[in-house]
């Protein structure tokens, strides 16, 4: 989701659905985007580093190691869902799906590779189909378009389209069976800091699991590398960038 400081959205009416979930599941309340704008937070989150990148550019291409990479090599599957995405693979603009949303594209090993981007690189509508088939990868990412994350549409459209796509997410063998359902936001409005890394925002981050914790909020100062770094250690896999820093800490208190 995009461009909300936690107090923007949780205890919002306009938002009772994230809030439902934010209640009865597990809920960052120190977690904290590590930059502004947008671009530099998804590299963060898909590769450990913000690669001196400081703009929503669209062709600052980087060659560098990613999560995408360390999944494969762990012998594990990954899918990026755009929403709005024209085709797989899709390099450029075609709102309301914006380039800077997805940090994959960005990779030079990925987009570069015309087999395996368009596998992996795709338009959102192939989700429910994953779903549906039971054929979603081990690792999920998922961007709504620029209305549906709250960017340019409201706080409440959000909602509504969070509480017509999460229940599918939820219901599927791919969470009942030990998964993970990570929400968070890609910067704040401000530039609240922690950690000597982050100063982007505090963010809301809402955390599901059938091995999570319910009724819970974590204290715990985190930062998006904190969401890669857990995610990373769940399978065994080496520490990209920053989220090996001594001030990054993994999300183990969410679960039980």
């Amino acid at each position: 989701m995009e461009n909300q400081e936690i107090t923007d959205v949780i205890g919002n009416p306009a938002a009772p659905y994230l809030n439902g979930l934010a209640t009865s599941n597990a809920l960052g309340t120190q977690v904290y985007a590590v930059t502004h704008p947008s671009l530099p937070n998804y590299l963060a989150l898909a590769g450990g580093s913000t690669f001196g990148i400081t703009d929503d550019c669209t062709t600052c291409y980087v060659s560098a190691q990613n999560l995408a990479d360390q999944i494969e090599a762990g012998g594990k599957t990954w899918k990026a869902y755009l929403e709005g995405m024209p085709s797989p693979c899709f390099v450029g603009d075609s709102y309301p799906y914006m380039q800077k949303h997805n940090p994959w594209i960005y990779f030079n090993d990925i987009r570069t590779n015309a087999t395996r981007c368009a596998a992996d690189v795709v338009p959102y509508s192939q989700l429910s189909s994953d779903l549906a088939n039971n054929t979603v990868p081990n690792f999920v990412w998922i961007t709504p378009d620029m209305c549906n994350d709250m960017h340019d549409c409201s706080i409440a459209t959000g909602d509504a389209w969070l509480k017509q796509q999460v229940p599918a997410i939820l219901n599927s063998a791919a969470y009942k069976n030990g998964g993970a359902l990570f929400i968070t936001w890609d910067e704040g409005n401000t530039y609240a800091a922690c950690c000597t890394v982050a100063t982007g925002g505090r963010v809301a981050t809402i955390v599901m699991s059938p091995l999570g914790k319910t009724n819970f909020q974590s204290s715990v100062q985190e930062t998006l590398y904190s969401l890669l770094r857990t995610v990373e250690d769940s399978w065994n896999l080496p520490r990209l960038g920053d989220a090996g820093c001594s001030c990054t800490t993994t999300m183990r208190e969410y679960f039980q």
